[in-house]
C-alpha cells in the first residue's frame, strides 16, 4: 500500500508496522505451543450445495496438456458436478435424474483460473470482481491474515484465498504496514512457525532480506510443507534459489543477477538509500542488460530450471509503452528486455505461472490477470500453455493440484464457461458466459 492510498505518511507507516510487529512478539511470548502443521486449505472455503449439475454440449479445455494443445481440447463433453465436486467428465447418455441442466453448446469450459499474486490493499470488492471474470482462487503474497476477515466472514460467495502472513523484511521497509521485521535467524524461523499456526500457506520473503535469512525461512517454512517464495532485486536472485527459494515473484528480482557488478552495485546502493528510487533504477538496470552478449544468463535461467522454481512474472505491472504518456525510452526497453527473459525463461522450460498484481497500468479495473495472459503471449507462451499457467501450473504453486486446477473427476468444481475458442485467440477468456466456485454458480450461463 502506498502512502497515498492509505491516506498516512512514510513515518506513520513505519510506526504502524514497527507497532504490529512489537504486538506479535507480544503474542508469541504468551501463546501456547505451536499447533501442528496447518493443512494448506484456503481461509475461507465455500459451502458445497447439495444438488447435482450437468455441463453438456461444451467444448473442454482441461488444463493439463501444457505444450500439447491437441490433447486437451473435446468438444461436445459432459461434466457432471456432484455438490461441490466434479464427478464425471466424458460422455454420458443417461443424464441423473433431478440435475440441472445445462446446455453450454458453443461455449468452452475450463478450469477456474488461479491468481498466484493478488494484492487486496483492503479493497473489499476487488476479490468479487475478479471471481466474475473467472478468478476463482488467489493468493496474497504477504498481508497480515486478519486483513482477509472480511472475506472470511462474508455471506456472499468469494474467490478461494490463500494467505501468507506479512512478508519478512529488514529495515527500512518498503511497505511497514505489511511487513514484519527480523534482525536474525531465530526471528525468522520463529514468525514462519507462527504464521503458519496462523493459516499461512505459503511464506513471502521481502528483497532486504539477506540469503542466509532467507535459507532459514526455507528451512522453516518446509518442516511444514509450505513453499516459500520472494520478491529479489537487492539480493542476488542466484544466491536466494540456492538458499532453497520454490518460487519468486515478479521478473525485477533477477535483475541484480543479470547485470554486470558495477551496474548492480548501483543498483542496489539507490535502493538502499531510498526504497522508492527502486522504480526508476529497475528501468534503468534492465535497458541496459544485453541478452546476447551477456555470460550471466544462461546460468541463472539454467539454475531456475535445475532447482525447479516457479517464476510469477506479473510483467502487466511492469509495462511501459512507447506511446505510453510520460514514459521514458530507458523504462521501454527496460520492459522489453523483462519480456525477452521470460521468454528465454520458457524456452529453457521454466515453470511459469500467472499472477495479476491486481492493478496494473495497461488494464481497466478487474482485468489485470486477462492483460497478463496477453503478454505471457508476447514472450512466446502459447495459448494452450498460458491456460495451463494459468490453472494446473498454479495449483501446482499452490501445492493444492490434488484438488484443484484441472477438470478431473475428484476436484472440486471450480469452472469458467466462455464463448470462442481460447486456444486460437486468448482474448476470448474475457467472454465470461459462466462462473462456478465449489459447486455453486457465481454467473449462471444463459442459453443463446
Amino acid at each position: 500500500m502506498t502512502p497515498s492510498q492509505a491516506g498516512l505518511g512514510r513515518y506513520e507507516l513505519f510506526s504502524i508496522g514497527l507497532l504490529l510487529n512489537v504486538l506479535f512478539l507480544f503474542s508469541i511470548a504468551f501463546a501456547d505451543q505451536p499447533k501442528a502443521a496447518v493443512s494448506l486449505n484456503e481461509i475461507n472455503p465455500p459451502k458445497a450445495p447439495k444438488h447435482t449439475v450437468v455441463i453438456r454440449g461444451a467444448n473442454l479445455i482441461d488444463g493439463k496438456a501444457g505444450a500439447d494443445a491437441s490433447r486437451t481440447f473435446w468438444s461436445h463433453r459432459v461434466v457432471v458436478i456432484q455438490g461441490a465436486k466434479i464427478a464425471v467428465v466424458g460422455e454420458m447418455r443417461e443424464l441423473p435424474a433431478n440435475a440441472e441442466i445445462v446446455d453450454a453448446t458453443g461455449m468452452t469450459l475450463l478450469p477456474g483460473f488461479i491468481d498466484s499474486h493478488f494484492h487486496i490493499e483492503r479493497d473489499y470488492e476487488m476479490p468479487r470482481l475478479v471471481l466474475s471474470h473467472g478468478v476463482t482462487s488467489l493468493r496474497d503474497p504477504g498481508q497480515w491474515i486478519w486483513v482477509y476477515d472480511p472475506i472470511r466472514n462474508s455471506p456472499l460467495l468469494q474467490p478461494r484465498c490463500f494467505v501468507a502472513g506479512p512478508h519478512l523484511d529488514c529495515p527500512p521497509p518498503a511497505h511497514p504496514a505489511d511487513a514484519f521485521l527480523v534482525s536474525n535467524v531465530v526471528d525468522v524461523a520463529t514468525a514462519v512457525n507462527r504464521f503458519i499456526d496462523e493459516g499461512a500457506s505459503v511464506i513471502k520473503c521481502y528483497y532486504r532480506l539477506p540469503a542466509d535469512f532467507i535459507a532459514a525461512a526455507c528451512t522453516a517454512a518446509h518442516k511444514h510443507g509450505v513453499p516459500v517464495t520472494a520478491h529479489l532485486e537487492l539480493v542476488d536472485a542466484r544466491e536466494a534459489i540456492l538458499a532453497g527459494l520454490d518460487g519468486v515473484e515478479h521478473v525485477t528480482s533477477f535483475g541484480t543477477a543479470l547485470a554486470e557488478p558495477k551496474e548492480a552495485e548501483a543498483f542496489r546502493s539507490a535502493v538502499n538509500q531510498d526504497n522508492e528510487a527502486r522504480r526508476k533504477e529497475r528501468y534503468r538496470l534492465w535497458s541496459r542488460l544485453d541478452f546476447d552478449r551477456s555470460s550471466r544468463v544462461t546460468p541463472v535461467i539454467d539454475l531456475i530450471v535445475r532447482k525447479h522454481v516457479t517464476l510469477s512474472p506479473t510483467l502487466a505491472v511492469f509495462e511501459r509503452r512507447p506511446r505510453d504518456r510520460g514514459a521514458t525510452e530507458m523504462e521501454w526497453r527496460g520492459f522489453e528486455n523483462m519480456s525477452k527473459f521470460i521468454a528465454l525463461c520458457h524456452r529453457a522450460g521454466a515453470k511459469i505461472v500467472v499472477g495479476s498484481h491486481t492493478e496494473v497500468p495497461h488494464a481497466a479495473r478487474g482485468w489485470a490477470y486477462h492483460r497478463e495472459l496477453q503478454l505471457l503471449q508476447e514472450s512466446g507462451l502459447s495459448n494452450s500453455e498460458i491456460i495451463s499457467a494459468a490453472t494446473l501450473e498454479n495449483a501446482r504453486y499452490f501445492r493444492v493440484e490434488d484438488r484443484l486446477g484441472s477438470i478431473e473427476p475428484g476436484k472440486f468444481a471450480d469452472l469458467l464457461l466462455v464463448d470462442g475458442d481460447p486456444l486460437k485467440d486468448i482474448d476470448a477468456l474475457r467472454n465470461v458466459r459462466g462462473v462456478m466456485l465449489n459447486g455453486n454458480w457465481v454467473i449462471k450461463p444463459q442459453a443463446k
